[in-house]
């Protein structure tokens, strides 16, 4: 992985730390293909059982790297190729893709501004644990862009149709405060205590039943749009399977001993 992206897997743990400090950690060509590298490469480690995903610096993601971007923007025009927009196709909806989809689950630990494409880097994750000094930020219409890296889909979920329009046709920030009473903050914590407590969250996912929690986001994600009974009979489906698991077996014969289950991830 390129240093603007840091990848370390520890004991079925994968953190993911986007490092371009400097830059807000911007998004720049380099820094998401390697995000899209480490992300793809955490979903398909049959040895990581859990994911977060942080920052260095002040910031979590400001988005796409506008520096580097308006030089590419010219030289589409000199080429007349149009090929910088070709970043959705090739790194942000990769990188949504992996993180909504892998069988495991994302705790974002969000330190700090979290904009446009980084925004929707963390509403991507499954749990997120932010500072209480962060923002987000979307700042999509307020540069003439429409929303990616999943916003128009994720945004509207977590806090409503009314809400997310308003945010989104009227781009602000709004603070961790308001992310947490609006449900896009799981927890929100000091900020000193940010990287430790993120950690913490993901820990105890690695640690826990891998298979039961990887149904559970797929039945989740499949429910979001499908009615009751399609809804119920996924649920049968992902029980059978759970219910056939190591980690089910040892999570009843722990709790007939009064003893804490130690999960295997199978």
């Amino acid at each position: 992985m390129a240093d603007s992206v840091l990848y370390d897997v520890n004991d079925g743990l994968a953190t993911i730390t986007i490092n371009r400090p400097e830059a807000m950690n911007a998004m720049n060509v380099d820094a998401k293909v390697a995000l899209r590298d480490a992300v793809q490469a955490a979903a398909a480690d049959p040895a990581v059982r859990a994911v977060l995903l942080t920052a260095t610096g002040k910031a979590f993601c400001v988005g796409q790297d506008l520096k580097e971007h308006v030089s590419l923007l010219a030289a589409d025009r000199e080429s007349g190729s149009g090929g910088t927009m070709s970043t959705v196709r090739e790194h942000y909806n990769p990188i949504v893709r992996a993180l909504t989809g892998m069988q495991k689950p994302v705790v974002a630990g969000v330190n700090g501004v979290a904009a446009g494409a980084g925004l929707g880097f963390a509403l991507a994750a499954d749990y997120r644990v932010v500072a209480d000094t962060a923002k987000f930020t979307t700042s999509f219409a307020g540069v003439a862009l429409t929303a990616d890296s999943g916003v128009s889909w994720t945004l509207p979920r977590l806090i409503g149709q009314s809400r997310a329009a308003d945010l989104l046709l009227f781009p602000r920030s709004f603070s961790a405060q308001e992310a947490h009473e609006w449900g896009i903050a799981n927890k929100l914590v000091p900020a000193d205590e940010l990287a430790g407590q993120a950690a913490a969250v993901a820990r105890a996912l690695a640690d826990g039943p891998t298979l039961a929690y990887a149904a559970l986001k797929e039945s989740m994600a499949y429910g979001a749009d499908r009615s009751l009974s399609e809804a119920l009979d996924k649920e049968e489906e992902l029980q059978a399977k759970a219910g056939a698991s190591e980690d089910h077996a040892i999570a009843v014969q722990a709790f007939l001993a009064k003893e804490t289950p130690k999960y295997l991830g199978r």
